[in-house]
């Protein structure tokens, strides 16, 4: 393995690599694997690297693991994600490895989130070493599916990601590859570190810029083959169904119980034999001395027949859609184990799913349609119980019971079922609506009921009523006039059991996923269905796959441990605030001695009266340290509103040893729009 190795672009910033490859490989040479990233390969995505790139090379890849231009200690700057300069850079770093003497000349990339995203995003340029990738939680959709907006409305990981990559850009390089330019390359960083957020608050809509990057622009430029991987209590679940949906070239979905994190070490658990997984396609692609044909025939044709052999239980097939069916469980903030069942559907969309309407009327959830007069106006406190948007840190940041939120939100229940039924799909969401003001949203959660009462989240989907007919062109509402509108909520395989009810709640407000409306609204509802994609009930499990192998892991010692804690409280004025503390810890990193650590700080407040008096506010810290060099970097970043505008504040300092070296405040006004 190489620690450094130099990757010059066409106009002369010079990339910093890590490469993992087999000792022989200019003698026998071999296919690339690239993951692309801003995140630090000495330090910050260290732990997972160790895990699956040398295992990846000691079966036959070269692993290229490249920092981003502008992060650990790539030269240049970054100035937003997936820009043009960054998918360029990384077809240059392709372009770069297929000449190397060790290269066959074919080439895969992987990535989970950041990285899941540009691989998707290359794969359309078409650069002619990229036969396939592996995209793990990603989106083809940054504008609908993202960390941004979500139907429309503003998710507040808007903000925290901005504050998040506001820390993350303000290290410097490691002295010990980089030398004496350190100090330099750190300072000309920091004076040219964006604050994301007021770029991304500019952009309330989906234009131009949000489908810069959204494969789902043109499904059809995508010609290398793609193994989609997802998480149910992942933020990004949508992605394997649009994927294999849509896309022409060998396409494979697998969706597991995981939170936001590569499904060798996710949790909950059952992990599964990723790495395994991961040869096969890139085996399949990549080299030669497979059987290529075969392979690629295997993964255009299943032999559907063989799936039910065996009491239904096949080896994990070359294409479709392999997912876990969650069993309904008591609902708790972390679940180290989600039990279930692994389903196959060799075709997707599979006919073996069939919609079933429910309709919302005045006595409940009924097959029958009735015209109902609901009006829904949520406090705006309502959607505490709704867990983190992207659950990260194997802590309490899973749905909890839903009971809270459901006295906060208009409820219809069905009748307790007679058999279990298995959801499994996106559930549609239509109905007719007036609103008292110009701007509203809706969120719509489908639950499980237990006998006793306790609510368990299945689902849920947001939409900003201003949005009803288009995410490029939304319109004020006029107050008294009756719209038509519907959304599809997040995929999900759920089996609820006999003797549990559904729940459809309907709420004006979410916080603290969703930035609050400008004037508290009163939504009426008047006609209002949802539509359940059900599938027979599963059996046992329908496909199988091998128990998580990896490398030997990361060589480094704990220096402190890590914690997470969630807390809320109702302050004297009436406010409610939601305090979380994440303190990811510090290691040092035996093989060359670096310690680094991190800890961030979230307040999010709110009155349930005025939803004028939200208020976001997050901190963060970064260190490193090796012997009696060390440096620090501190960010503080808030966002509050009126009625007409957004108001950011951001602050970065930085600190060799005890004494500040740089200081940069920033703050800005944004216009709402329909926010």
């Amino acid at each position: 393995m190489a620690e450094d190795v130099g990757i010059v672009m066409p106009d002369g910033i010079r990339l910093s690599a890590r490469v993992w490859m087999p000792k022989d490989a200019t003698k026998n040479p071999i296919p690339v694997i690239l993951e692309h990233l801003p995140y630090r390969k000495r330090d910050g995505t260290i732990y997972r690297d160790e895990l699956t790139h040398p295992y990846l090379a000691g079966h036959g890849y070269a692993c290229i693991r490249t920092d981003m231009r502008g992060n650990g200690e790539s030269e240049g700057l970054m100035e937003d994600e997936y820009t043009i300069q960054e998918l360029s850079d990384a077809c240059a770093v392709l372009k770069w490895a297929a000449s190397q003497p060790w290269s066959n000349g074919n080439a895969g990339m992987m990535g989970i989130s950041w990285g899941g995203f540009n691989c998707l995003q290359v794969a359309a340029m078409q650069p002619p070493s990229l036969k396939c990738v592996i995209s793990v939680c990603s989106t083809v959709d940054r504008y609908a599916d993202d960390i941004h907006y979500k139907g429309g409305c503003l998710l507040n990981e808007n903000f925290g990601w901005s504050a998040n990559m506001l820390s993350y850009s303000s290290r410097p390089p490691d002295p010990v590859l980089v030398g004496d330019k350190w100090k330099s390359m750190w300072l000309e960083r920091l004076d040219n570190l964006p604050f994301l957020l007021s770029t991304w608050l500019r952009h309330p809509n989906r234009d131009a810029y949000w489908k810069h990057g959204s494969v789902c622009e043109d499904y059809g430029a995508i010609k290398a083959a793609v193994l989609s991987i997802g998480g149910w209590h992942d933020g990004y679940r949508n992605t394997p169904d649009h994927l294999v949906s849509n896309i022409k070239s060998p396409v494979k979905g697998i969706v597991g119980p995981w939170i936001h994190k590569y499904p060798h070490y996710a949790a909950p658990e059952p992990r599964i034999g990723f790495l395994q997984e991961a040869l096969k396609w890139y085996d399949a692609h990549l080299k030669p001395v497979v059987n290529r044909a075969e392979a690629i025939r295997r993964t255009l044709e299943v032999d559907t027949e063989s799936v039910r052999e065996a009491h239904g239980v096949c080896t994990q097939p070359d294409r479709g859609m392999s997912l876990w069916l969650m069993d309904s469980m008591d609902p708790k903030p972390w679940l180290p184990v989600r039990l279930g069942r692994w389903i196959y559907e060799p075709e997707w969309p599979s006919p073996n799913i069939k919609p079933h309407t429910l309709h919302l009327t005045n006595s409940g959830l009924s097959e029958t349609a009735n015209v109902i007069h609901a009006t829904v106006s949520s406090p705006q406190d309502a959607g505490l119980t709704a867990g983190e948007y992207f659950p990260f840190t194997f802590g309490p940041e899973l749905p909890d019971e839903q009971t809270a939120d459901d006295e906060r939100s208009v409820i219809f229940d069905g009748k307790a079922l007679s058999d279990a039924l298995d959801i499994v799909g996106a559930p549609q969401f239509s109905f007719r609506f007036e609103s008292d003001q110009s701007q509203a949203l809706l969120a719509v959660r489908l639950c499980d009921v237990f006998s006793d009462g306790r609510s368990a989240l299945i689902t849920y989907g947001y939409l900003n009523l201003t949005h009803f007919a288009s995410h490029e062109m939304p319109e004020a509402l006029e107050p008294g006039r009756v719209y038509q509108a519907s959304f599809t909520l997040d995929q999900i395989a759920y089996r609820i059991p006999a003797g549990h009810k559904l729940r459809v709640a309907l709420a004006t407000s979410s916080w603290p996923t969703l930035w609050p409306s400008p004037r508290q609204a009163s939504v009426t509802v008047h006609e209002a269905s949802i539509t359940i994609p059900l599938r027979p009930l599963a059996t046992g499990d329908e496909v199988s796959f091998d128990a998580p192998e990896a490398a030997t892991p990361w060589r480094s010692e704990n220096v402190r441990p890590a914690t997470s804690t969630r807390h809320s409280e109702r302050l004297t004025d009436g406010m409610l605030a939601l305090t979380i503390f994440n303190d990811f810890g510090a290691d040092k990193d035996l093989a060359h001695g670096l310690i680094s650590g991190s800890w961030t700080k979230e307040i999010w407040t709110i009155h349930p009266d005025d939803p004028l008096l939200a208020k976001a506010e997050i901190w963060w810290q970064q260190t490193l340290e090796r012997g009696d060099w060390s440096v620090r970097t501190e960010t503080h970043s808030t966002m509050v509103s009126d009625g007409e505008w957004f108001y950011l504040t951001g602050k970065v300092e930085a600190f060799e040893g005890k004494a500040l070296v740089f200081e940069r405040a920033y703050e800005d006004r944004i216009a709402r729009g329909m926010i």
